[in-house]
Order: structure tokens, then C-alpha cells, then sequence
């Protein structure tokens, strides 16, 4: 589960000034991915359906930035995040 994933990989960055707002936000937008897909799942339309995969598809998409700036650190070397990224 990509969220789960997003999670250890935080759990493993150095707590600090510099990477804690980092964290924090790839937690936040990689569990609403989770969270929004099983919304999906339970749409009550086919447009509400629709909109709830266009949320998902935003809070991946951060998610996948939040990975991107990690990949231009020293963390990149420390951890797998191409996994993530693909």
C-alpha cells in the first residue's frame, strides 16, 4: 500500500528543522490517497465517482513531489525512492 510505504520511508528520515515540514506533508498526501480511493470505491454516482478520483489524483500527484524533493537529498541515497516514485 502506497501510503504504508510513504509511512516507513518517513519513519526513516532524520527528525529535523529541514525535513519535518517535508514529512509531514508526504504523510498527509500519501494517506489521503488511500483514504480517497476507498471514498471512490463508494461513490454514489458516477460524477461523484469521477470527482472523488480527480481529489485522489491531486493528493498522488503531491505525493509524488514531496518523493521528488527527498530524491534531491542525501536521503535519496539512504533509501529506495524510485520504488515510490514508480
Amino acid at each position: 500500500m502506497f501510503s504504508f510505504e510513504c509511512w516507513e520511508l518517513c519513519k526513516l528520515i532524520p527528525k529535523s528543522r529541514e525535513f519535518d515540514a517535508w514529512v509531514r506533508q508526504l504523510i498527509r498526501s500519501s494517506s489521503s490517497v488511500g483514504a480517497n480511493y476507498r471514498a471512490a470505491c463508494r461513490a454514489k454516482s458516477d460524477k461523484d465517482f469521477i470527482n472523488k478520483l480527480k481529489i485522489l489524483e491531486e493528493e498522488l500527484d503531491e505525493s509524488m513531489f514531496w518523493l521528488e524533493m527527498f530524491q534531491k537529498t542525501e536521503i535519496n541515497e539512504k533509501n529506495n525512492l524510485n520504488v515510490l516514485l514508480k
